[in-house]
């Protein structure tokens, strides 16, 4: 088996774009990824077609050989475009591998130790402003079946926030805390936004709602900042959505810099690479819960991960989306009391509607979290996914 092609599709999903890449093989076996890379998309696309100059022409079955040149090859290591474009291709090669053995993914990582995995939704909050809203948002959500959600409070703020921005944003926790009773679990996230005085401050500020985890409370570039403020938080930390491998990982373990650990297996070098940072989290005895806000295909392939990690905890999931996310996959989510099931299907269990997803080119979206638009992530028109 050969591959022959690598084709990249990006899809407007109103908020940012999707960005799927499929692989082509001459036996007629085809694999899907996805790299989406918020903001950043049209650097994505070319680092997809430098690798596909060096995979045009090989056996894609042979995943550990090809992760490891592209990786190394690539000179300057790392980062967000080189290491999202990687990610996407080592999924698509997985799902070929999957394919054309009849099996899902996560048979070929061991087998099943989770039929269905706990879910969070992001999103849920779409519009709202105003604490009432948000809680009246959350009403809605919990009487869907959610047992878990997340979002951001802090407004437009960066590195500190004011006490009235403060207090907005307790108020908001309250709010939702109120609506949802103690049963849910609540899941705050700072995007990164603070310095270390003030993620201290702000861990401590929201004990009282007994959040499951703070996200991100500081910048991903200091890991000794993060250090920092766990060690006087009274809640737990999560954090590594821009840490890219296992190699910037095992500074973070090295550290115990956070509580839960999040990789996004769209921009941290695909299945291999995260189950390959679980297995250290495993040994630390940290939860793996990952970061997974994107696309269909991304979600299909964090679940093969779901399937066979022993410390996989919780998983993100958007709450809803753009009415096309159903037409441009044949993605099938089962939900049942905050739980989403795991297919078994072969390979990632998905497959790519190329027709469809010519019909949402690429539209430019801008970074959102210092502007106080931050909840207008779906347009009117919007499809509910759980």
């Amino acid at each position: 088996m050969k591959v022959t092609d690598i084709k990249a599709f990006v899809v407007d999903c109103f908020r940012t774009n999707w960005v799927f890449v499929k692989v082509y093989t001459d036996e007629g076996i085809a694999g899907v990824g996805e790299g989406t890379l918020e903001y950043k998309e049209k650097a994505l696309i070319g680092a997809i077609e430098h690798i596909k100059s060096y995979l045009v022409g090989k056996d894609p079955r042979q995943i550990e050989k090809h992760y490891h040149d592209i990786y190394r090859d690539a000179y300057w290591r790392g980062g967000a475009v080189l290491m999202s474009a990687l990610s996407a291709v080592e999924m698509a090669l997985w799902d070929i591998l999957g394919k054309s053995l009849g099996v899902p993914v996560y048979q070929l990582l061991g087998g099943k130790v989770n039929d269905d995995c706990r879910i969070y939704v992001n999103g849920w909050f779409a519009g709202a402003r105003e604490p009432e809203e948000f809680g009246a948002k959350a009403k809605e959500a919990v009487q869907r079946g959610v047992t878990a959600m997340k979002w951001d409070p802090f407004g437009k703020s960066y590195l500190q926030i004011s006490n009235k921005e403060l207090d907005k944003a307790l108020r908001c926790i309250a709010a939702v805390r109120d609506a949802v009773g103690d049963e849910v679990d609540l899941l705050i996230e700072a995007h990164g936004r603070f310095d270390v005085p003030t993620g201290i401050k702000i861990a401590q500020e929201i004990a009282p709602f007994k959040p499951m985890f703070l996200e991100e409370p500081v910048p991903p570039n200091n890991l000794e900042a993060l250090e920092a403020v766990r060690a006087k938080s009274p809640v737990a930390i999560a954090a590594g959505e821009r840490l890219y491998t296992r190699f910037d990982y095992n500074e973070l373990f090295r550290r115990r810099a956070c509580d839960y650990i999040q990789p996004d297996i769209s921009h941290a070098g695909g299945i291999m690479e995260l189950k390959k940072i679980a297995a250290i989290a495993e040994a630390n005895y940290i939860p793996f819960a990952p970061h997974n806000p994107s696309g269909p295909i991304a979600n299909a392939a964090t679940l093969q991960l779901a399937a066979c990690c022993p410390n996989f905890c919780i998983l993100e999931i958007m709450y809803s989306d753009v009415d096309w996310r159903k037409d441009v996959t044949d993605e099938n989510l089962i939900y049942e009391n905050g739980r989403m099931k795991i297919g078994d299907k072969p390979g990632l269990g998905i497959e790519l509607n190329e027709e469809e997803c010519r019909r949402h080119p690429y539209a430019e979206h801008n970074l959102r979290h210092y502007t106080g638009a931050l909840t207008d992530i779906r347009p009117a028109k919007t499809e509910l996914y759980f």
